[in-house]
């Protein structure tokens, strides 16, 4: 399967990193009651950043990995060649 690596911005500024095989669906679940407990209090604005053509295991370990970074490493991975939202 082709698994996606996304990032969220929030109604607060925040970023929300997740993953995916259809960032529709999943974007709109966020947005309604089936997304994550994150968005309790908070709404999805705009999909910034996607990854695509991981697998399962690769996904969550990327995940895991931007989960780490700081917001403006964040910021720079959202401007990088690597965002394919952009390609």
């Amino acid at each position: 399967m082709d698994w996606q690596v996304y990032i969220i911005l929030c109604s607060d500024h925040s970023l929300y990193t997740g993953i995916t095989i259809d960032v529709k669906r999943r974007l709109d679940q966020h947005a309604g009651q089936g997304g994550a407990k994150y968005f309790r209090g908070r709404q999805p604005k705009q999909l910034v950043y996607l990854e695509n053509g991981h697998t399962r295991s690769s996904a969550s370990k990327r995940e895991a990995a931007i989960k780490q970074l700081g917001r403006m490493q964040k910021l720079r991975l959202i401007d990088s060649d690597q965002n394919q939202l952009t390609a």
